[in-house]
């Protein structure tokens, strides 16, 4: 769906920032919503998706167990 976001566990990335998660939030919600900066009226809506989504990335990259990973 949104083919510039890149896999941000490992072996695919080794160190992920918060700004690599924000990025891949950002990137989601801009597809999601077809706005890739969203007029003043839809502003707190959108960053509040990317920031719940961020979050829920976060929460998702710490609680996976990546096989063969020590």
């Amino acid at each position: 769906m949104c083919r510039s976001i890149k896999t941000l566990r490992p072996p695919f990335t080794d160190h992920v920032t918060d700004a690599d998660i924000r990025a891949a939030a950002l990137q989601y919600v801009r597809k999601l919503s077809g706005f890739r900066q969203p007029a003043a009226h839809n502003a707190a809506a959108f960053n509040a998706a990317v920031e719940a989504v961020a979050i829920a990335t976060a929460e998702l990259l710490s609680s996976l167990e990546v096989r063969g990973q020590h």
